[in-house]
C-alpha cells in the first residue's frame, strides 16, 4: 500500500519508532517551552487512542483523555460533546455496539507548539458497511509528564 509520494499508509498497530515509514514532522517551539517535547511520544499518545478504540477498551480510552470540563469530542455525524462526563458516556455507547472497527491511518501530521500538540490524520475505517475515510484532528496537552487528549474532531470525507 505504499504510495509514490513516499507517504505510506500507517496501520494503526503497525507504526512504531524506528520504522522506515515515518510521517512528516513539523515542530514549532518558542521561548515558552521549558523542556523539549518529543514528537514520538505525541505520536505514541495518538496511537494509544486508536489502540483503545479498536480494542473497545474503556479503561485504555480513559487513560488517553484528560478528565476535565474543557475536553471536547465530535464523532462523525454527532453534535460536539463537551466535558469529560459527556465524552466518556459516548465511548460507553460506542463500545457497547457489537460492531468493531479497524483503523488504517494515512498522512498523519504531528505538530507541537509549546505544551500543546496535535495530529491531523486520515482514518481509513474498516468494519463499517463499505469502509469509509474520516478526516480527524486529535489535540493533546502535555502535563504530568504525559500527553493527554483534550479534543477529537472527526468528519467523514465525502465520496469515501
Amino acid at each position: 500500500m505504499a504510495r509514490a509520494t513516499g507517504s505510506a499508509p500507517v496501520r494503526s498497530r503497525g507504526w512504531r519508532t524506528g520504522s522506515p515509514v515515518r510521517p512528516p514532522v513539523r515542530r514549532t517551539t518558542g521561548p515558552e517551552v521549558r523542556i523539549p517535547l518529543d514528537v514520538d511520544t505525541l505520536l505514541a499518545a495518538n496511537q494509544a487512542y486508536y489502540d483503545a478504540f479498536e480494542a473497545a477498551d474503556l479503561d485504555a480510552m480513559s487513560d488517553v483523555w484528560e478528565h476535565s470540563e474543557r475536553v471536547v469530542c465530535t464523532h462523525p455525524g454527532w453534535s460536539t460533546l463537551r466535558g469529560w462526563a459527556s465524552v466518556t458516556a459516548s465511548w460507553v455507547a460506542i463500545f457497547g455496539a457489537s460492531q468493531r472497527l479497524q483503523f488504517i491511518l494515512t498522512e498523519p501530521l504531528p505538530e507541537i507548539v509549546g505544551e500543546v500538540g496535535w495530529v491531523s490524520v486520515n482514518e481509513n475505517v474498516l468494519g463499517a458497511a463499505d469502509g469509509t475515510t474520516i478526516a480527524a484532528l486529535n489535540v493533546f496537552v502535555h502535563h504530568d509528564d504525559r500527553w493527554a487528549m483534550v479534543a477529537h474532531h472527526a468528519g467523514q470525507v465525502v465520496g469515501s
